[in-house]
């Protein structure tokens, strides 16, 4: 059994051929519901392969976390191994540079006997198709191998860009021109490095002659003077050459404003800088990173997973799955040491997961699922009843724009009151 009946079993073979000769489903737009992949050569581009590798490998760090009781199971099988092929990372990274590269990914379940999702799969179709049958929404993925029809709900669609298509993410077309540039830009330092490494010699004809003359005395130059064999550092030529000037050889080098340009389009398209590009970010860097490209991914796929695997009900009672990422990693250790330092004794973390922010293991036998809190705090609402143990007066506060209340500043009994006089 391939991957292709893995993942679409032919137990609803007549529904699933049916399916796909059905109608397209009417969208509101009209647009017809299909996906095509893009066949351009984004993934060859040596700059924005990096771009959509470097966002694919962060994108593969992120932790799936199912909350609810009884996911026991579930939650250790998401973590580690979604599915029998791949490891959460390469889950991860997969499915991530799939909606890099077309704007549109597509998540497929693998069930059990009784219809249970146990695993998912992230895939690549050459195209889908959108159609409907007996008032159910179909997906007809088309492959090399064939084609295959899954209901709609059953699926995890993760889109971008999505304008055109009521269902589907617009392709990267956009990027043409900047790929085109890229390609000139890499054509012309290898035509320019070539011509700079053999063109060393221009020699004038003192006389007219022949093409086959002319061939015949450019060889006779080269073979008596500029081979390994002529040695002797001397060039001799005849009275056929008028004269032969040596051209200094310097390496052909591309516009650096052009190259900066072209860079800068890159990075704006993906959303991306070269500081990130090269790991080389600041914990602020960072963070902007997180929040614009990998959190709304994250959003996505969590949302996807969690209606993958949790019908309406359990998810009424809170049961869920959210990808997350230990963004306090990439502090500096005096950021780390000042945030593990004011969360821990306010009981905002745990011994483990401080421990974790500095990339330590944990305390054995559970002894760091615990959380502290300094004493000295005290509930807001409890302020007064603290106050009135300690027959303590309570101190406002005051600014000048404040008007002086008359009862808090009355002399007391035991004081004299100022003559008058």
């Amino acid at each position: 059994m391939g991957l292709f009946d893995k993942f679409f079993p032919k137990q609803n073979t007549t529904q699933a051929q049916e399916a796909q000769t059905a109608a397209y489903f009417q969208t509101l737009t009209g647009y017809t519901p299909a996906f095509t992949t893009y066949q351009g050569g984004l993934y060859e581009m040596d700059l924005t392969r990096s771009i959509i590798r470097t966002f694919a490998r962060h994108c593969g760090k992120l932790k799936p976390e199912v909350n609810g009781s009884g996911n026991e199971v579930l939650a250790r099988n998401l973590q580690n191994k979604p599915n029998p092929y791949q490891t959460t990372p390469q889950m991860l990274e997969r499915l991530a540079t799939i909606y890099e590269m077309h704007n549109t990914a597509f998540l497929v379940p693998l069930e059990d006997s009784l219809g249970k999702v146990t695993g998912v799969f992230p895939i690549m179709p050459q195209s889908a198709e959108l159609k409907e049958y007996n008032g159910k929404l179909f997906l007809v993925y088309h492959f090399g191998a064939g084609r295959a029809s899954i209901e709609f709900d059953r699926v995890g669609v993760i889109v971008q860009d999505q304008y055109k298509d009521d269902f589907f993410g617009d392709d990267n077309s956009a990027m043409d021109s900047t790929l085109s540039m890229i390609h000139a830009q890499h054509e012309g330092i290898v035509e320019g490095i070539k011509q700079s490494a053999h063109i060393r010699f221009i020699a004038k004809l003192a006389q007219t002659l022949k093409g086959h003359d002319i061939e015949e005395t450019r060889k006779r130059f080269i073979s008596e003077n500029l081979t390994t064999e002529s040695g002797g550092g001397v060039i001799m030529y005849d009275n056929k050459l008028e004269s032969v000037t040596p051209i200094e050889s310097k390496p052909w080098m591309v516009d650096a404003e052009q190259m900066a340009q072209i860079k800068s389009n890159a990075f704006n398209y993906f959303g991306c800088n070269e500081n990130i590009l090269q790991n080389n970010f600041t914990s602020d860097q960072w963070n902007a990173y997180y929040e614009g490209k990998i959190e709304p991914f994250a959003i996505k796929t969590s949302i996807a997973l969690t209606y993958m695997h949790f019908t309406e009900r359990e998810r009424a009672h809170g049961n869920n799955i959210i990808l997350t990422a230990n963004r306090l990693q990439y502090l500096s250790n005096e950021e780390k040491l000042a945030t593990v330092t004011q969360l821990f004794d306010r009981g905002m973390l745990m011994t483990d997961e401080g421990l974790d922010i500095f990339n330590m293991a944990p305390l054995p036998d559970g002894k760091g699922q615990k959380r502290f809190i300094r004493k000295e705090y005290v509930e807001y609402n409890e302020l007064t009843k603290e106050d009135e143990k300690e027959d303590i007066i309570p101190i406002v506060e005051m600014t000048s724009d404040d008007p002086p209340d008359e009862d808090a500043i009355q002399p007391d009994d035991d004081e004299e009151e100022p003559d008058e006089t």
